[in-house]
């Protein structure tokens, strides 16, 4: 397998780079705390000279199955219109959502050939994710040594004398990171041969490597090892200066952890690194206030964001989607309901006729309602979403089986989290989500306070799965639920030992209740 995946690379490197280039220096950063692609591309290097209804990238997306990509171009450029390097990435980060990988590497195969304009280090990044991604990124050819195929690609560019930067490792680690097996394999052995090869080719870490290698530990809900990556970037304090990605990242992974005073310490930290006016810094603003209860602080966020200019197409002032349902979700968490149902209506106002089709925006006000136990209003809104045609999903179910338990309809809420396992598939990325691991964790709370041992063991199999079990308050409700059923269990603190968690005071004196049950 191995044999032929390299056979498939080679021909790959051959056709993408068989002309002499030399790249430019680094371009510009903007920094945001969105994925890469959104930290390197900014709004304004779309090409001005399109509409929203004929972009570079609806064309492709558009181009029938077997027809050259390399068609597309002639015609955009027999249109008048020039290849700008904004249309190329906005068309890359298109096709990367829509999964659309033998497309993009196409689209960047006849860049790095036909040079519309001089390549940078973020195209042969683009090049190399494609083409790792198209020919073969699985787990079973990932532990074959895929990394060695993609060690041999960077080989191959130093032969036709093209430079290796960051941007190139940082994608193999983002690659790597979200596509291999268990991540105690991914931390000692994948990650740090990246970095071993990044090392002896004389690449220095760039800020934005250490930000993906914090968000890694971030998901992971390894507080120790994102403090252990923090510290290694506070040696590097010379050549490397945290910016307001890194604060973000750390403040929301102690939030989680419901490290607070540390969350807070970070938040201010965010305020004094930020750099113009970011979306998404903002949108981690009015969570990070909503987890801290400043509910000042809070309206002053919010406030900034309904003042911010939309990108284009929209230049005037009115917040994105997202921000609304982040603000709901922040409000709902300092127990402002009645601001969060203003700006649920505001956000009806967004939308043509006031009419909302779309799950997400749906489940954020019936989390809130969920959370604080109102489910008279959670069944108008279930009515509303179901007449708007928009389906209940998984995230739907798993709100309404929280709502539910907290108004004390036990039987009905267990129905209601049967059924939404059962309506349809979650999808990892789901179940990983802190949404849907803080819903989970609050009804795992309510069924141990009612001493409910078998439903409890159930969904922390959830929990464990997701690495959330780390945080010892997780473990702790796991005991709670032995002590109100009053039964004796003898392996809870080797359990959580053994799952990565730290036991605590609270650990060790509910362990203590627990084996007062031992007969």
């Amino acid at each position: 397998m191995a044999l032929h995946f390299r056979r498939r690379l080679s021909l790959a490197i051959h056709r993408a780079l068989g002309v002499q280039l030399r790249v430019m220096s680094k371009p510009a950063h903007r920094y945001c705390t969105g994925t890469i692609d959104e930290q390197l591309v900014p709004w304004n290097l779309e090409s001005e000279d399109t509409n929203e209804q004929d972009r570079l990238s609806t064309r492709i997306e558009r181009l029938s199955r077997g027809e050259p990509v390399g068609s597309v171009f002639q015609r955009w450029m027999g249109d008048g219109f020039p290849v700008h390097r904004g249309d190329i990435f906005h068309a890359i980060n298109r096709l990367r959502k829509l999964k659309l990988n033998k497309r993009a590497l196409e689209v960047m195969e006849w860049v790095i050939r036909e040079r519309p304009y001089k390549p940078r280090e973020l195209d042969y990044s683009y090049l190399l994710e494609f083409t790792v991604k198209l020919h073969g990124i699985s787990r079973a050819c990932l532990d074959k040594g895929m990394v060695q195929l993609s060690l041999d690609y960077m080989k191959k560019m130093r032969e036709h004398g093209h430079p290796i930067s960051h941007l190139i490792f940082n994608r193999l680690i983002i690659i790597h990171s979200s596509s291999s097996p268990p991540s105690s394999r991914k931390k000692t052995i994948i990650i740090p041969k990246i970095l071993r090869q990044m090392k002896a080719d004389k690449v220095s870490p760039h800020v934005s490597t250490y930000n993906i290698l914090l968000k890694i530990e971030a998901d992971e809900h390894n507080i120790e090892g994102l403090l252990r990556v923090f510290a290694e970037m506070k040696q590097r304090s010379s050549e490397v200066e945290p910016n307001e990605i890194t604060f973000c990242i750390l403040a929301t992974a102690h939030a989680i952890a419901r490290l607070y005073t540390v969350c807070e310490a970070y938040v201010e930290c965010i305020e004094k690194s930020m750099t113009g006016n970011n979306w998404s810094t903002f949108d981690v603003l009015l969570i990070l206030y909503g987890y801290l209860g400043k509910v000042t602080d809070l309206e002053r966020t919010w406030g900034v964001v309904q003042a911010l200019p939309r990108p284009r197409p929209r230049p005037r002032p009115r917040p994105r989607s997202k921000s609304f349902l982040l603000a709901i979700e922040a409000f709902s968490r300092v127990g402002l309901m009645s601001r969060a149902e203003e700006i649920w209506e505001e956000l009806k106002k967004t939308t043509r006729g006031g009419t909302l089709k779309s799950a997400d925006m749906f489940n954020s006000m019936i989390s809130a309602y969920c959370r604080s136990g109102t489910v008279d209003k959670v069944s108008n809104l279930v009515r509303e979403m179901k007449s708007n045609g928009c389906k209940p999903n998984a995230i739907t179910y798993r709100h309404l089986a929280l709502g539910c338990l907290k108004a004390g309809l036990v039987q009905q809420g267990l129905k209601t989290l049967r059924l939404g396992l059962m309506k349809q598939k979650v999808i990892s990325k789901v179940k990983k989500s802190t949404p849907w691991l803080e819903t989970t964790l609050s009804i795992v709370e309510l069924l141990a306070d009612m001493g409910d041992v078998e439903n409890v063991e159930k969904l922390f199999e959830e929990l464990k799965i997701a690495n959330y079990t780390r945080h010892a308050f997780v473990y702790n409700t796991l005991v709670k639920a032995y002590v109100k059923a009053k039964v004796y269990c003898p392996d809870l603190l080797t359990r959580m030992i053994l799952g990565g968690a730290r036991p605590d005071a609270e650990t060790y004196s509910l362990i203590k209740l627990v084996e007062q049950f031992k007969t």
